[in-house]
C-alpha cells in the first residue's frame, strides 16, 4: 500500500512547464493504459497551480484517446476568466500522439451565506470484516456488497474509502481519482453473469466523459461515502452518477460519467 500510495502522490506532484503547463508522471501499474482518474486528479492539481487563490469548483473531461503510461502527460492550461470570485480555465492533456483529454474546470473562492441540505440517510460505517481490495485504491475501502458479483443485482454500489492522512489541498484530486473507478461496473450489476473483470472478452469499455462537482471544503483522511447509481446502459454507452458523503452526511462532492460498453456479438 505504502509504495501505491507513495506513487499516487508523486504524479500528483506536477513539474511547472515554461509555456504555463504542467507535467505529470504516470503510475506505475502495468496496465496497457493511462487510468482516466489519474488524469482528472492531475488535471486538477493544474488548475490549483494556475489558479491558487481559488478552490476548484467542477470539472467536465471529454477523454479524446487513451493515455500511453510510458509516456508523461503534459497539461497546457488555457486560463478563459478570472475574476474575483469565479476563474474557468480549460486543461489539455497531451501526449506526442496527440490529445489524450480536455477538461473544463471552474474555481470559486469561497463566500460565506446560508447553509443548507437535503439530508441523506446514512449507513455506519462497515466493519473491518467488510474491508474489499482495489488495486488501484492505495487506501482503506470498505463494502457491503460486491460490484463485481456474477449474480443479477441493483445498478447501485456503496464505497467507503479513507486515506492516509494528507494535505487537504489534495482531497479534490484524490476525489477525483476515486469517482473514476466505480461507475462501469455498477452499471454491469443487472447483467446476470458479466461483471466489469469481462472487459476485453464480453464487452469493450471505456470511459468517455465524465463530470466532478465539489460543494465545500473537505478531507479524505476520514470516511468517505462514495454512492454510485447507474441509471442507463443502452445503445452501446452507460450511464452513471455518484455522491460523495462524510460519515455524517454532510455532500462535499458529486460526479457522473458516461462509458462506452460495446457488447460483442457472436460471430
Amino acid at each position: 500500500m505504502t509504495d501505491l500510495w507513495s506513487d499516487l502522490l508523486s504524479c500528483l506532484n506536477l513539474d511547472a512547464l515554461p509555456d504555463s503547463g504542467y507535467q505529470g508522471r504516470n503510475q506505475q501499474l502495468g496496465h496497457h493504459r493511462v487510468f482516466g482518474g489519474q488524469m482528472l486528479a492531475q488535471s486538477v492539481r493544474a488548475a490549483q497551480l494556475a489558479c491558487p487563490g481559488k478552490a476548484v469548483k467542477s470539472l467536465h473531461a471529454q477523454f479524446a484517446r487513451a493515455g500511453r503510461p510510458q509516456e508523461p502527460v503534459r497539461y497546457e492550461v488555457t486560463r478563459h476568466h478570472e475574476g474575483g470570485s469565479f476563474a474557468s480555465l480549460t486543461v489539455v492533456a497531451r501526449q506526442t500522439q496527440g490529445v489524450t483529454a480536455v477538461v473544463a474546470v471552474s474555481l470559486h473562492s469561497h463566500e460565506e451565506g446560508p447553509d443548507q441540505q437535503t439530508a441523506f440517510p446514512m449507513p455506519s460505517v462497515p466493519g473491518a470484516e467488510h474491508e474489499v481490495g482495489l488495486p488501484l485504491f492505495p487506501w482503506d475501502t470498505r463494502a457491503t456488497v460486491d460490484v463485481d458479483s456474477p449474480k443479477s443485482e441493483p445498478p447501485e454500489y456503496d464505497l467507503w474509502m479513507r486515506t492516509p492522512a494528507v494535505a487537504p489541498e489534495l482531497a479534490p484530486a484524490l476525489t477525483a481519482y476515486a469517482s473514476d473507478l466505480n461507475l462501469i461496473g455498477t452499471a454491469l450489476r443487472p447483467l446476470e453473469g458479466v461483471t466489469q473483470h469481462d472487459s476485453g472478452t464480453a464487452f469493450t469499455s471505456a470511459v468517455t466523459a465524465h463530470t466532478v462537482w465539489f460543494h465545500r471544503p473537505f478531507t479524505t483522511d476520514d470516511w468517505l461515502l462514495l454512492r454510485h447509481r447507474s441509471a442507463l446502459l443502452a445503445h452501446g454507452r452507460c450511464y452513471g452518477r455518484g455522491d460523495v458523503l462524510t460519515r455524517r452526511g454532510s455532500l462535499v462532492a458529486s460526479f457522473a460519467q458516461e462509458a462506452l460498453l460495446r457488447f460483442r456479438t457472436a460471430a
